[in-house]
């Protein structure tokens, strides 16, 4: 049995299905939409920490160091995290399927055939409304086959799920 090269057609479909990195970087507000996420979660949880720690003197002696090994996570993850992110993360549509490259860790690479597709949602918080950015959720019927493209542009993100959903539509099959 020999191994498929990385652009060696899969038969997903059609012939001409081809495996390549994704080539799209997301938006670069991405970096200030998740280093403003990371800030407000370090906000809440060490707040409530050092008010539990502020109000509670008998548990002042284990918390104070889970509070600055805490911190010091959050520290990291506000420096490092948010751009490192951006760096890695790609995406691209096609006729035949979604692609996304992601993670900071751990990188993960995932390609979802056109004819899994199930549904295509937008997804906007109010940070990511505040930064003109969106997010788009392609669903399979599969528990472990979505994929999530944060960080898009409002104007990309709107025609990539029309692209998506005109596609899907052409496509035969029941995404199953």
């Amino acid at each position: 049995m020999t191994e498929a090269s990385p652009s060696a057609p899969l038969g997903l479909g059609s012939e001409e299905f081809v495996i390549h990195p994704p080539r799209h970087r997301v938006d670069r507000r991405f970096i200030l939409w998740r280093t403003l996420n990371t800030f407000f979660w370090a906000l809440g949880v060490l707040g409530v920490l050092v008010t539990l720690y502020v109000l509670f003197e008998n548990i002042r002696t284990w918390l104070l160091p889970i509070t600055l090994i805490i911190g010091a996570v959050y520290l990291v993850n506000l420096a490092v995290m948010p751009t490192w992110r951006y760096l890695v993360h790609r995406w691209e549509t096609s006729d035949e399927a979604v692609y996304v490259l992601q993670g900071w860790l751990t990188r993960e690479w995932r390609i979802i055939p056109i004819s899994r597709i199930q549904r295509i949602d937008t997804e906007r918080g109010p940070l990511q409304q505040m930064l003109g950015l969106a997010t788009v959720k392609v669903v399979t019927a599969s528990s472990e086959g979505g994929i999530t493209i944060e960080g898009l542009d409002v104007e990309v993100a709107e025609k990539t799920v029309r692209h998506l959903n005109e596609i899907t539509q052409a496509t035969p099959g029941d995404a199953t």
